[in-house]
């Protein structure tokens, strides 16, 4: 484990065997870090977000609680992840909102996958395993497993393995990845890996 001294690391705060948090970046309390992740400068982990092993979040990234952000999990440099549906800061009669005052909902990010920098995610939302959202998206919907999203709203355009190349079909509803060798096939919008290959 490395902190670095500029860094505001919460006394309650779990940091993992391995995880490297850099300059100014700041995690607050109850937050849980895995082994080997790697926070960098100016990032912000939220109270009581869970993040597992090998997790990369990179410059200035905003991960805001009740976030969870699963094994092998890539947030670029200034990506947001809201927690607040319907943001004010004022309640109807003018008071400033406090925490009884709104519900927050984090954003849940499956293993592996990757969210590009600049990109915002809308609170409550669900990013699939190894799914890969493109640089400067907005993501407003759950994404499927192995999607590749991009543009404002977010759609999916192509699927990706889990090395991240996008997929080649080889006919009837089927792909392959063409750095790993996995398979995979395609059904009501949704992708299965099948068989793992890797190319010889």
């Amino acid at each position: 484990m490395a902190i670095d001294p500029s860094a505001d690391v919460d006394e309650s705060a779990t940091i993992g065997d391995g995880t490297r948090v850099w300059h100014l970046a700041q995690i607050r309390e109850d937050a849980v870090l895995g082994p080997n992740c790697v926070i960098g400068r100016g990032a912000y982990i939220g109270p009581a977000v869970r993040v597992g092993a090998n997790v990369k979040v990179q410059n200035h990234a905003l991960v805001y609680e009740p976030a969870v952000l699963e094994d092998g999990v890539f947030i670029g440099p200034a990506v947001v992840l809201t927690n607040d549906m319907y943001p004010r800061a004022v309640t109807p009669d003018g008071r400033i909102k406090g925490e009884q005052d709104w519900h927050a909902q984090g954003v849940t990010v499956r293993q592996g996958a990757a969210v590009g920098a600049r990109s915002v995610v809308v609170a409550g939302v669900t990013i699939g395993r190894w799914a890969l959202i493109a640089a400067g998206a907005v993501v407003h919907r759950d994404v499927p497993d192995y999607a590749l999203m991009a543009g404002v709203p977010a759609r999916r355009i192509k699927w990706v393995g889990r090395a991240g190349v996008p997929l080649t079909p080889t006919g009837d509803g089927s792909w392959r990845c063409p750095e790993t060798g996995d398979l995979f096939t395609e059904r009501d919008g949704e992708l299965t890996m099948t068989a793992a290959q890797p190319r010889p």
